[in-house]
């Protein structure tokens, strides 16, 4: 019988490996998304986590590209889907079509949408009726859909990566809460550095441009997802995320500050996300055990879209990054 030592040292052995396999991912990416190293690395955080990603940015800084880029890296199935008012669930989830067959038989076949995949880059999703958003509901949470009262399950893993402009609102239409909690974390991607601006300038104007080369398969992917959920975590690790969470709810546990400026604050999802997700940046970072670091790293992506301020807030001038800088304070 393999003892719990042995255990530990084969899981510390595969953390490792897997370690250096995600050095590799990053280089990769990294030929051909300039600039946006922590976007990156955030993006890679939410998916070694099992989680899904919203990318808020304005037109033209590559989140289309990096979706596909680490689609190709990491051995996924990707597909993509430009959200617009018109678009309808079926055109995401798939439809039943009526076959006749040689015997003259009639029967329902349900023809999959492109829900059914590994990695769906759902492009500009605020565009979409809440109807249409919705469809994806199911799927990022259950990982299937139910389409005429029949269960069809979409392939494992399974990733959503949304993008959102911040700019240009006519005519689209907010996620709502529910929504937005599914995603595990959202992530800001700012306009390259001069320099990584550079780079871009002539990598892409030339007769040739680089393309992201695959370094995973899908099953090894997998396979890191599951080591991130074996990586121990220390109990004052558990009770600072516990702690940072509840204090960011306006009640009891939280300090005037929060109460006066917060209207609601993130559901048990959040302290989820900082677990998972600060496993999965320390393996990505080459450690074998989360710190604090990851905690307070984290807390902005994954506190962002789950926490509203009030009117009073607004009215001073007060924004969610200040309280989310207060809440890291509390933790030091």
């Amino acid at each position: 019988m393999t003892s719990i030592n042995e255990a530990d040292k084969h899981i510390v052995a595969e953390l490792d490996h897997m370690s250096g396999k995600l050095a590799k991912v990053r280089e990769a990416i990294g030929k051909v998304i300039f600039g946006q190293t922590a976007v990156v690395e955030l993006a890679l955080t939410a998916i070694l986590a099992g989680g899904h990603a919203l990318l808020v940015g304005a037109p033209g800084l590559a989140k289309t590209k990096l979706a596909t880029s680490l689609g190709r890296v990491l051995g996924l199935e990707e597909k993509r889907v430009q959200f617009t008012p018109d678009l309808m669930p079926a055109d995401i989830l798939g439809s039943e079509v009526l076959d006749e067959t040689e015997q003259g038989h009639r029967q329902f076949r349900f023809v999959p949408g492109p829900v059914f995949c590994q990695l769906l880059m759902a492009d500009e999703i605020n565009r979409a009726s809440p109807r249409t958003q919705s469809a994806l509901l199911q799927a990022m949470q259950e990982y299937h859909v139910t389409v005429a009262g029949v269960r069809h399950d979409v392939p494992r893993p399974f990733h959503v990566l949304a993008t959102q402009n911040p700019i240009e609102q006519e005519g689209t239409y907010p996620l709502p809460e529910a929504q937005l909690d599914r995603f595990i974390m959202e992530i800001d991607v700012p306009y390259p550095a001069l320099d990584a601006e550079r780079r871009m300038l002539f990598a892409t104007t030339g007769t040739e441009e680089d393309a992201a080369e695959p370094v995973l398969t899908s099953a090894e992917l997998t396979k890191i997802q599951h080591l991130v959920r074996l990586m121990p975590i220390g109990e004052s690790l558990a009770e600072a995320i516990l702690k940072i969470v509840r204090a960011a709810r306006p009640g009891s546990d939280a300090d005037d500050f929060i109460n006066k400026n917060v209207g609601w604050g993130p559901s048990p999802r959040a302290s989820q996300a900082l677990m998972l997700g600060s496993r999965a940046r320390a393996l990505l970072d080459g450690r074998l055990a989360p710190s604090i670091e990851d905690v307070l790293a984290l807390a902005s992506p994954v506190f962002r879209h789950r926490m509203a301020l009030n009117f009073t807030a607004r009215a001073d001038g007060v924004a969610i990054d200040h309280v989310i800088d207060h809440l890291k304070n509390i933790l030091g």
